[in-house]
């Protein structure tokens, strides 16, 4: 039995939700999104909660409901509250800044890194060492800041680098003489 899947998912006032098929269709105060689950489970509103059920009791019927059950509880936290991933730049002369739509990283490299923001996705650098990603989606939140952060990962000698806010470097000792 999945721990997850059993839950129903809960919608805020505001918040509304349509199915047709295998497709949802979740309206709230910021966006609205759509999922389409497989057939391998079922996926009702009643009593102003969206529950999913495995149709059958096969492994992917298992791991799918536990998985469209979450996906449906992230788009109902997207159009209400939002997803925010924090980046932050160690090193000596690494800085980010916003120009329109295009991030401008300068990194250590020989050319400064030109990061175009997709869309439904918004990109702050309030300070130079600090970028934020804002989004109704989680998976392109992550993406996006994935993507970032993929161009100059931290080190472990010194930390520089990009890394989210809350993640911890693990350190090396240098080489002793």
């Amino acid at each position: 039995m999945s721990r997850i899947g059993k839950k129903p998912v809960e919608l805020p006032s505001g918040v509304t939700a349509t199915v047709s098929g295998q497709t949802i269709e979740i309206k709230g105060p910021k966006d609205t999104q759509s999922f389409t689950a497989t057939d391998d489970v079922t996926i009702a509103v009643e009593d102003n909660a969206v529950t999913v059920t495995p149709r059958g009791s096969s492994k992917r019927a298992r791991q799918q409901w536990g998985m469209s059950r979450t996906v449906v509880a992230n788009m109902v936290t997207g159009v209400t509250t939002g997803f925010k991933k924090e980046l932050e730049i160690n090193g000596v002369g690494y800085r980010a800044q916003m120009q329109g739509d295009v991030l401008k990283l300068s990194l250590g490299l020989s050319h400064e890194v030109n990061f175009e923001v997709p869309a439904g996705i918004t990109v702050t650098a309030p300070k130079p060492t600090q970028i934020i990603v804002e989004g109704t989606s989680a998976q392109l939140v992550g993406q996006v800041a994935a993507n970032i952060r993929e161009w100059r990962k931290p080190e472990p000698y010194k930390g520089k680098g990009i890394k989210y806010k809350d993640e911890y470097i693990f350190r090396k000792e240098g080489k002793k003489k």
